[in-house]
């Protein structure tokens, strides 16, 4: 009895690197370990529960939307990535269940509404804390300093916002922020760490250079045109977080090198524009959803040339 050999017929690309999903998935999990390790140093245990509901949450939606959808449930760590994702958004104070209630609307809305992993518009993430956002204001615009600084919770000013006060010297200032010894999110807290997880994503080719360096490098020029400080604009805030771990994501970012250029330069003009002349003091996550929604139109009309075509000559 001759096997049969399956024939797979498919549309590009058609590269393989021996990397499924779930590998690529639980990668960025490692990754994303240093900035959790980070977030719990400085903030503690409230950190670690806000995290594991986060992620426990996204993975019993998924689970629960698949069911009611009769479809099949895989463990394949996505919703491990976009519940830790979208934890290190959000402030260290914030209740659990609503970190809670953020997950399940990244999941079943902003992700499994859409038709399930691949099929999203906008960063499902980055969507559960705008949600957040909307509904809880207070909640979600109230920062903390590191446990370092007092024994109990101390409200205090983000470096990008106006009240923010420094009295040592810039290069202090820049040294904490590259450690994280300041108030922000769980996921500002080490610029230093995030773009150590996010260098070990360049070198094992998870994700692409150009996102990364033309969002950063848009920021600091655009900040430095404008008279900001451009190396606090880069290491303050979400913006490391989210060149890195938000932008690049496989499925809301252009498929082109070039495509993904605009991309960045798209997003970290954004950023700087929300920051310097909106009503928040932070901008990437709009910045970064705003350009998931140019994502197609990028790719609609920044397409590579075919292998071997010529260019029209001019007439």
């Amino acid at each position: 009895m001759t096997q049969e050999k399956k024939f797979l017929v498919s549309p590009g690309p058609h590269l393989w690197r021996n990397l499924s999903t779930s590998k690529i998935m639980y990668l960025v999990v490692a990754a994303l370990m240093f900035p959790v390790g980070a977030a719990i140093y400085y903030f503690g245990y409230h950190a670690l529960l806000i995290m594991a509901v986060s992620t426990a949450t996204a993975v019993l939606a998924e689970y629960g939307v698949k069911k009611l959808r009769h479809g099949e449930f895989t463990m394949d760590g996505s919703a491990i990535v976009t519940g830790l994702i979208m934890a290190l958004t959000l402030p260290p104070t914030i209740p659990w269940w609503m970190a809670a209630i953020g997950a399940a609307f990244a999941m079943a809305i902003a992700r499994e509404a859409f038709g399930g992993l691949g099929h999203n518009i906008f960063n499902p993430a980055l969507a559960g804390r705008a949600f957040l956002a909307a509904c809880f204001s207070g909640e979600m615009s109230t920062w903390v300093l590191p446990m370092h600084f007092s024994v109990d919770a101390v409200t205090a000013a983000t470096p990008l916002n106006e009240s923010f006060v420094w009295h040592a010297d810039k290069i202090s200032l820049y040294k904490d922020l590259l450690l994280g010894n300041v108030g922000g999110s769980l996921g500002e807290t080490s610029a230093l760490l995030i773009l150590i997880g996010g260098i070990m994503l360049l070198v094992l080719g998870i994700i692409n250079w150009t996102i990364p360096v033309s969002y950063i490098g848009a920021a600091a020029l655009l900040s430095f045109c404008l008279g900001q400080d451009a190396l606090l604009q880069v290491l303050a805030g979400g913006l490391m977080l989210g060149a890195f771990f938000m932008a690049t994501d496989y499925v809301t970012s252009p498929i082109t090198n070039k495509g993904r250029i605009v991309f960045g330069v798209g997003a970290g003009i954004l950023t700087v524009l929300i920051r310097c002349f909106g009503g928040m003091p932070e901008g990437v996550c709009f910045a970064i959803l705003f350009m998931n929604a140019l994502t197609p139109l990028i790719d609609r009309y920044i397409k590579p040339r075919p292998y071997g075509s010529q260019r029209k000559a001019a007439q």
